[in-house]
């Protein structure tokens, strides 16, 4: 198998937590070079900006963008035209409109364009996904909850217009609501509570439905301390399932039946090299939509400041 040779951009806590082990870890793929302003890696070349990478690196095959989302559309354009296969972390990008022109850029040029959704990954979500096909959905609530100090300290650009705020962690919940329920539901009303010196929300209620109106409610706050929640309730005919720990258990009626440790950015860079072997691309912009329908129709409250 030839090794599909990858450059990290952007090398930030995300990057260091999980992308770097989870491409030693996946046969097929190796870390070739690091672009990142103000951090490398010991024993691997670096870069500080993506053109330089490409002007001056090594021979590489792909680019695996961990920047903020506002500045990924403008360095998957670079990349794709120099012929580099793109992943792109969660969300793609700033927009949803933005990733078209990319789509299409990748398509011409016969290169993977791969947009993430890493918590599709977690080992109870296609077991969940599997348990209710078939089965009545009554309703679905989403308890998405965390520290945006504990998870993303410092990073003010969370906090810009178009860093999403506390959808940065709600959006993985949308991905796996997406990928787990039978048909596609959409937004019909939102909460949105925004901090007085800050351009995105830090709390959000959603309420969602699908086409013969079942009741899907979302609950995301970046202000949880102590015990963190990434929870999915789903009441059916045949009883409560629960998928907690972000996608890594699922529970029926309390009985745990799916509970396996954390691959889920090893399962990305698996099918990030499948992609590769063929320029196939695997863009679902389905969870952004969702947020950006958020936006559209979310009621804006101003709460506290939020001070890091």
């Amino acid at each position: 198998m030839t090794e599909l040779r990858i450059a990290i951009v952007g090398f930030g806590k995300i990057a260091r937590d999980q992308h770097v082990g989870a491409i030693a870890a996946v046969p097929g793929a190796t870390l070739t070079a690091v672009a990142s302003r103000n951090a490398s890696l010991p024993g691997l070349p670096h870069f500080a900006t993506l053109e330089e990478l490409l002007e001056k690196g090594p021979d590489i095959d792909a680019v695996s963008l961990c920047t903020p989302p506002q500045v990924r559309r403008a360095q998957a354009a670079a990349a794709l035209k120099a012929g580099k296969h793109v992943m792109l972390e969660k969300p793609p990008g700033a927009s949803v409109a933005e990733l078209d022109p990319l789509i299409a850029m990748a398509t011409e040029a016969k290169r993977t364009l791969f947009a993430t959704w890493h918590s599709r990954h977690a080992p109870a979500v296609e077991p969940a996904r599997q348990w209710l096909t078939g089965r009545r959905i009554k309703s679905v609530h989403i308890d998405w909850k965390e520290d945006v100090r504990v998870w993303h300290p410092g990073q003010g650009w969370i906090w810009e217009p178009g860093g999403l705020g506390v959808f940065d962690p709600g959006i993985n919940a949308l991905s796996i609501l997406t990928r787990i329920l039978p048909y596609p539901v959409f937004v019909t009303a939102a909460e949105l509570a925004f901090p007085a010196n800050r351009q995105a929300p830090i709390a959000a209620n959603l309420t969602m439905a699908d086409i013969d109106g079942l009741p899907v409610t979302a609950e995301f706050d970046f202000r949880q301390t102590g015990p963190q929640s990434w929870d999915i309730l789903v009441e059916t005919d045949q009883g409560r399932m629960i998928l907690s720990g972000g996608g890594a258990r699922m529970a029926i009626e309390g009985k745990v039946l799916a509970e396996a440790p954390d691959e889920e950015y090893r399962g990305l860079y698996r099918r990030f090299v499948e992609l590769t072997a063929t320029g196939a691309s695997d863009v679902d912009l389905t969870p952004l939509r969702l947020v950006a329908d958020a936006f559209l129709l979310g009621r804006r409250t101003v709460v506290e400041p939020f001070v890091d």
